[in-house]
């Protein structure tokens, strides 16, 4: 039911009647899958119609590579895809996409900056998909401030959201990190639309990471794995085999930790080296880990396990380019610095897991089961952690209440085949 309202300038407007909530029509359902595995894992199957998905990260991690691989796989599909090139020139977009194989008829190309423009293209075109690359480079003539302002991003891109729900038209938005670390601005554009996907890694290694920061249609835990090719990004699957790919068992400063991103189970190899200082402050240097954390999980080491660590230089690191922040990898930390710091290695077949307390205590740490499971499904056998571990099959838990005994528990364990001979 419809009534009429008068609004103050006297022309009639209309209002719909509130509706039972089981009522309303919903196409979250009528997801469009983007043909990229890892992309729509972290979307959660695909694009909705009517959303507006702003895809941000640094310079040079290959925002608009994903992009034109995406609009190939949908056009390849059957969709018509408008790709807005605002940056780059046609002749460069073409290039790109002959390389990473998304010359489609379905995938219409266009190079202008105008917002006006825009819109007149997306009339003229009528496609299923729209993508703009990049928010900052379009300007609306009518509005003050330069490309790339707050203004111009922030009304521009409120434009195109009243387009996408209009239309119910999945709109795709790169958009560039600013020098602060804020996507297109001070948070400008992540109020605006329905998703913001962070799209980075380390500019030294082939991997990137896929993190949904916001997610209005579905979960931001998940997580996407890719590796930059020759010929464009490729799905990372089975990550953690990648991660202990150049492993070598029985050298000392290495620990398997069995960690969490979003609700992906990752085992990443963590390596430490402790050397003798040369003098003036020792050196605490971390790669890929909390810097924090491993001044932290030293002091313990050193009050709780005695683990003398004054005077050397730690240098820890976070083997394969991935970045680990959780708590879960405390034990794995602290066991690899112990292993340089006395030249002995770990069991090549432990996992360790577990938070560290500052009185030296292990504790329990979230979806554990699911980080065994991983590390079973990999071919380890033993796994060192807090009392509070779950049993997992083909798994042998040894359950330890402190740093200290779980220090003594993995060496007795590398010594084992020693005493048998």
């Amino acid at each position: 039911m419809i009534s009429s309202q008068t609004t103050p300038s006297g022309s009639p407007r209309h209002l719909d009647a509130p509706v039972p909530i089981g009522e309303v029509a919903t196409s979250a359902s009528d997801r469009r899958r983007t043909g990229i595995g890892e992309l729509d894992r972290v979307l959660g199957g695909g694009l909705v119609p009517g959303s507006v998905t702003l895809l941000g990260g640094e310079p040079g991690m290959g925002k608009s590579t994903l992009l034109l691989q995406a609009l190939g796989a949908m056009a390849a599909a059957g969709a018509r895809c408008l790709l807005v090139g605002a940056e780059e020139s046609p002749e460069q977009v073409r290039l790109r996409a002959e390389r990473v194989g998304a010359l489609e008829a379905g995938l219409l190309l266009v190079a202008d900056t105008s917002l006006p423009d825009v819109l007149a293209h997306v009339d003229n075109a009528q496609p299923d998909v729209l993508a703009v690359d990049s928010i900052q480079a379009v300007t609306d003539p009518a509005l003050p401030g330069a490309p790339g302002s707050i203004t111009q991003v922030r009304d521009c891109a409120h434009r195109l959201v009243s387009l996408a729900k209009a239309r119910a038209l999945p709109v795709l938005l790169v958009g560039h990190v600013t020098k602060e670390g804020t996507l297109a601005g001070p948070r400008t554009l992540e109020h605006v639309v329905d998703t913001v996907v962070s799209f980075d890694g380390d500019r030294h290694h082939t991997l990137r990471f896929l993190h949904a920061l916001k997610h209005r249609f579905g979960s931001t835990q998940e997580l996407g794995l890719m590796e930059m090719g020759e010929t464009g990004l490729v799905g990372v699957p089975d990550a953690s085999a990648l991660f202990l790919a150049d492993r070598r068992s029985g050298t000392s400063g290495s620990a398997i930790a069995a960690v969490l991103d979003g609700a992906r189970p990752l085992l990443v190899e963590v390596q430490a080296l402790v050397a003798p200082s040369g003098g003036g402050p020792p050196r605490r240097s971390a790669t890929g880990l909390d810097s924090a954390r491993l001044a932290l999980l030293l002091a313990v080491l050193e009050q709780r396990a005695g683990v003398p660590l004054t005077g050397t230089d730690v240098y820890a690191s976070a083997a394969g380019g991935v970045r680990v922040t959780e708590p879960g990898a405390d034990l794995a930390i602290a066991l690899a610095v112990a292993s340089a710091h006395l030249d002995r290695p770990l069991p090549a077949t432990t996992v360790a897991l577990g938070e560290v307390g500052l009185g030296g205590e292990l504790r329990q740490v979230p979806q554990a089961s699911r980080r065994l499971a991983e590390a079973a499904r990999l071919g380890f056998t033993h796994v060192v952690g807090p009392p509070t571990l779950p049993e997992v099959p083909g798994l042998v838990t040894q359950a330890v209440p402190t740093l200290a005994d779980a220090l003594r528990a993995v060496f007795r364990e590398a010594d084992a085949p020693a005493r048998a001979a």
